[in-house]
C-alpha cells in the first residue's frame, strides 16, 4: 500500500497535468522551486497546509480533491474497495451497477485490444 504522501503527490501531479501546467509553471504560481514541486509529486516531501491551500487556489480545485486518490492504490486494494462499495448497495442497485460496469469494462477491454 502506498503512503499518503505518495498518493497525495500522485494526485497533485494528476491535477496539475489535467490543468495543462508544467512543474515549472506550478512552482512559479505557488512561489517555490520546481525541484520542491517534484519532491511533493514523488511523495518525498509533503506540502504544508498553507501550500496545499495555495495549490488548491492555483489549480482551481477544492482541497478535498487532492485526497481522492483511491484509483492510485494497487490492484488488490482497488478490488477490495470496489467489492465493499458494492456490498453497501441494495440487491437491485447491485444488479444495476453490475450491468453498468460490465458494459463499461467490456468497452474498455475492446478499446485496449485495438
Amino acid at each position: 500500500m502506498k503512503t499518503i504522501k505518495v498518493l497525495l503527490g500522485n494526485r497533485i501531479r494528476e491535477i496539475r497535468k489535467m490543468k495543462g501546467l508544467t512543474q515549472e509553471q506550478l512552482a512559479e504560481l505557488v512561489n517555490i522551486e520546481q525541484k520542491h514541486v517534484s519532491r511533493i509529486e514523488l511523495g518525498k516531501s509533503a506540502p504544508t497546509f498553507e501550500r496545499l491551500e495555495l495549490f488548491s487556489q492555483v489549480l482551481d480545485v477544492p482541497i478535498t480533491d487532492f485526497f481522492h486518490y483511491d484509483h492510485f492504490e494497487d490492484q488488490k486494494t482497488r478490488a477490495k474497495s470496489f467489492d465493499e462499495m458494492m456490498k453497501e448497495l441494495s440487491e437491485d442497485n447491485q444488479k444495476l451497477a453490475y450491468r453498468i460496469f460490465s458494459g463499461i469494462i467490456q468497452a474498455l477491454k475492446e478499446n485496449q485490444s485495438q
